[in-house]
Parts: structure tokens; C-alpha cells; sequence
């Protein structure tokens, strides 16, 4: 089937939603380095401490958890796309709140308002584009997400380099003000793209889906092979679940989908347990660590390291379709856990350990040692390439793509948040372990993504030109994934013949 221009264009326009939460991520981490912010936040201090600097990241990230959870009944009853407005406008409203904070107490207020929309974002639109997305590049398509993300999280960092010059409260309301562009685009934007199809179907208007298929899929062709056979192939995937009322979040704990939940939920929890977003938020104190001691010198390493993050997401929306979710996924945590593991122990090694009794926080210093330091520079940067082109997509296309329909924005949303919750943690004691534990932060970091790469070559069957609607047979073999890889197009063979017949694998049988 040719893809149309329109279809990669309206993918293009909603992971906009991407940019935002990319955004937000990468200007934090300018803005809490500067001056003027401190001073308006602290009341005329010098400094945050570890805590108010967890707090302004965490509650961001707090709001985001909630808002996951409230978009799915959101998805379900006033549809995505209408989903992805409400979002817009509530994140818009949590912007405009932090441009013009007088305090600390102000600020936090507006980064959870604006974490509400985010996290509804980070659900509705990889959910929107897997359902808009045909089989074949369904991969590809989720992965725009993670592109403006990163694309957002490079801008900000060379918006905060720009103005961290300014010594006037403008060289961080300014940044903070910039992101309101791209959510008021995306709000007004998306009232004139196409319902999801899938919820069209599903609350019966299926002649409007049919002609959503034709127009994203084949130029309006309502006629052409392709566009009928999925038309068909959603209308059979939701009657059958009608018929074994497939639709509360009850059905997310039994049979073959309770397996999907527990691997959605912990692929979202490992994304955040690459340290990665530790990196993002915190990126000049981790290149002042490495042995940058100019501020405008690690802002500026900051920002090479968020065009490095755009450069390296491009790689999956070439080949995730072609190589699949597990190779990707099993390279990606082995090379930034070599990374990781190789920054903190050359940095134990090397840097000079101090105690600042002011601050109550251990400094790194490893001015005296010129290699070491670049070492360590350049293993964060091959640390963000590994996770750009792995963990930094999959961790939204697989969770976006394995539910049936009646429960899909449920499960998205259970999993989405997850990996909200744990972002949420981990960002609280992030800036603690910098300070306390040092080096050790980028060991135990390490470690995680070796446990990850174990696990998805254990546990994660690929899904990779499945429909979402051949997803129960996918997950119908065994726990253990890496034994079904050899045999899996046999297997889907034979299990796809029953599925056409009406045997589908996720029925009530496997579900008593």
C-alpha cells in the first residue's frame, strides 16, 4: 500500500504534543541553573537547594502522572483528537502560570498544571497515531513523537544558552514563555485532522471511519484492498470484543492482556531507569561534573547534546520497522549501560571528591584531569545517542500498539503513567544521588540498563507488522519470548488462520 503525504503530515502535526513535554524537560534544566530564577525563587538567595530543585522538576512530572490517568476516560468518551485540545489548553494554562510566578510557591503550581496536560499528551498521542498508522510503519509514525521531543528538548537548551546572558528576570520567563507557541499551534491545529478510526468504529460510525481509512491510507479511495481489509479487520476485532465484553479495566488483569499491562507497565518503568531523563534535567550540573566549569560552557554542552539527541532519533523512524522492537531495544540498553558503567568509573577514579558544609553536598572537581574529563563527556553523549535510537520510541511505541481496542486507552494509560510515577521519582532523588553518591549515580544507572537488556530478550515478543488487531496472537505464546523469536511466523500463521475464523486467542476461555 502507498502511504499518502497527508497521512505523514497529520502524524507529523499531532506529535507536536511531543515538542511540548521535550520543551518543558530541557528549558527547566537552563533555567535552574540561572541567577535571576534563584533570586525570584529563593527570595534573594544564592542558591537551591537539592530539594527545591526536586520539587520544581518532580512536580511537573506529578502532574503528569495525573494527567495520564485522567485522559483515558477523556479518550474514550470525547475521542483522542478531542482529548489532545483539552490538553493543549490546560497545558497552555500551566505555561502562562510559570512566565508570570512572583515565588517558589507560584512556580510549583504551574509546572503541575502544565504537567496535567503533558502527561494527557504523552497518552493521547502516541495512542492517536497508532491507530491512525497502517502495520507497516506504525513504528515509524509513534516515533515522530520522539523526535519533537527531542527536537523541543535541543531548542530549549539554545533558547537558555541565548538568554542566560540576560541578568534581568526576562532570561528565564522568556524561555518559559516560548513554549506556549507550539501547545496554542497543536490546540487549534488538531480540530481540523480526522478522528482515530478505530473510535469511530467503535461507537459505530463506521461509514465516517471507512472514509478516515480511505483518505490517510489511500487518497480517499474508499474502494482500494488495503483500506477495506483493515476496515474490515476493526469491525471483526470490535464485535468480538463486544461479545465477550472486553471493556473495563477489570479485563486488563485477565488472560493474555494482564501479560500486555505487566510489559507495558515495565517497559515505561525502564525507560525512566536508563537515568536518561536524570541526564536531560539535570544536564549542566552533570557536564560541571565532567569537568565543564563555565556556566555558558555547559549550557553549550548541553545543547550539542540535544542536537546529538535529534540526530540519533532519526535512525528508528529509518529502520524500527525493519529491524523490530527487541533488537533495537536489547542494543540500545547495552550500549548506554557500557556508557554509563564507563563515565562512573573513570569519574571514581579521576575526580576529586569534596565536602561544601554550606550546601551540605559532595563536589566533583575534575579540572586536574583533561582526558578523564572528556571521557566522561563523551560517554554522556554516546549514552543519549543509544538511548535516542532505542528506549527513547519503543518506550512509547510497544505500550501504544499491544492492547485490543475496547481497552486500549485504559492500558495506555495505566502504562503511560507508570512511566510518569517513576519519572517522578526518579527526579526526586536524582539530584540528591549527584550530590551524595557522586559517581555512583552513573553505576547504578549502568546496572539498570543491563537488567533491561535481560529482560526484553527474556520477555518481549516482537510486535513489529502486527496489526493492533493481531496483537491477542502475538501474546499468545509463551512467557518466555526469546524461545518463540525462531518459530514466531509459523506460530503466527497458524494462530492469524484461527483468528480469521472467529477463534480468536484472547477469549473468555483463557481468560477464566
Amino acid at each position: 500500500m502507498a502511504y499518502t503525504k497527508q497521512l505523514y503530515i497529520i502524524c507529523s502535526f499531532v506529535a507536536i504534543g511531543g515538542f511540548c513535554f521535550g520543551y518543558d524537560t530541557g528549558v527547566i534544566s537552563g533555567v535552574l541553573t540561572m541567577e535571576p530564577f534563584i533570586r525570584q525563587m529563593t527570595n534573594g538567595g544564592t542558591f537551591l537547594t537539592p530539594m527545591q530543585t526536586s520539587v520544581i522538576t518532580g512536580l511537573l512530572l506529578a502532574g503528569c502522572f495525573v494527567g495520564s490517568l485522567l485522559a483515558a476516560p477523556l479518550c474514550e468518551r470525547i475521542s483522542r483528537k478531542y482529548t489532545i485540545i483539552v490538553a493543549s489548553l490546560v497545558f497552555n494554562i500551566g505555561a502562562a502560570v510559570q512566565v508570570g510566578a512572583t515565588g517558589y510557591d507560584m512556580m510549583i503550581a504551574g509546572r503541575f498544571v502544565a504537567g496535567l496536560g503533558v502527561g494527557s499528551l504523552s497518552m493521547a498521542v502516541p495512542l492517536y497515531l497508532s491507530e491512525l498508522a497502517p502495520k507497516e510503519i506504525r513504528g515509524r509514525l509513534i516515533s515522530l513523537q520522539q523526535l519533537m521531543i527531542t527536537i523541543g528538548i535541543m531548542v530549549a537548551f539554545w533558547v537558555g544558552a541565548g538568554t542566560q546572558y540576560l541578568t534581568s528576570d526576562a532570561s528565564w520567563r522568556i524561555p518559559l514563555a516560548i513554549q506556549i507557541a507550539p501547545a496554542a499551534v497543536l490546540m487549534f491545529g488538531v480540530i481540523f485532522l480526522p478522528f482515530s478510526p478505530r473510535w469511530l468504529i467503535n461507537k459505530g460510525r463506521n461509514e465516517e471511519a471507512l472514509a478516515v481509512l480511505a483518505r490517510v491510507h489511500a487518497n480517499g479511495d474508499k474502494s482500494d484492498a488495503g483500506v477495506i481489509a483493515e476496515y474490515e479487520e476493526i469491525i471483526a476485532q470490535v464485535e468480538h470484543e463486544r461479545t465477550v465484553s472486553v471493556s473495563s479495566y477489570v479485563e486488563l488483569l485477565k488472560g493474555t492482556v494482564r501479560r500486555r499491562l505487566i510489559l507495558g507497565i515495565l517497559i515505561q518503568i525502564f525507560q525512566q531507569f536508563t537515568g536518561i531523563n536524570s541526564i536531560m534535567y539535570y544536564a549542566p550540573v552533570i557536564f560541571q561534573q565532567a569537568g565543564i566549569q563555565e556556566k555558558a560552557s555547559t549550557l553549550i554542552a548541553s545543547g550539542v547534546n540535544g542536537c546529538l539527541n535529534v540526530l540519533s532519533t532519526i535512525i528508528p523512524i529509518i529502520y524500527l520497522d525493519r529491524l523490530g522492537r527487541r533488537v533495537v531495544l536489547i542494543s540500545g540498553a547495552l550500549v548506554m549501560g557500557s556508557a554509563m558503567l564507563l563515565c562512573g568509573i573513570v569519574m571514581g577514579a579521576t575526580a576529586k571528591i569534596t565536602y561544601d558544609p554550606i550546601k551540605d553536598v559532595k563536589e566533583v572537581d575534575m579540572s586536574g584531569n583533561t582526558a578523564a574529563s572528556y571521557f566522561c563527556i563523551v560517554m554522556v553523549y554516546v549514552f543519549v545517542a543509544g538511548f535516542a535510537y532505542s528506549w527513547g520510541p519503543c518506550g512509547w511505541v510497544y505500550p501504544a500498539e499491544i492492547y485490543p481496542l475496547s481497552i486500549r486507552a485504559k492500558g495506555t494509560s495505566i502504562t503511560t503513567a507508570a512511566n510518569w510515577l517513576m519519572n517522578f521519582i526518579i527526579s526526586l532523588f536524582v539530584p540528591v544521588m549527584l550530590t551524595s553518591i557522586t559517581w555512583g549515580t552513573y553505576v547504578f544507572f549502568g546496572c539498570c540498563c543491563a537488567i533491561m537488556a535481560a529482560c526484553v530478550f527474556l520477555f518481549y515478543p516482537e510486535t513489529k507488522g502486527r496489526s493492533l488487531e493481531e496483537m491477542d496472537i502475538v501474546f499468545a505464546g509463551r512467557a518466555l519470548a526469546y524461545k518463540d523469536v525462531k518459530n514466531a511466523e509459523a506460530k503466527f500463521a497458524h494462530g492469524y488462520a484461527n483468528h480469521k475464523e472467529g477463534s480468536f486467542q484472547d477469549t473468555k476461555e483463557q481468560q477464566a
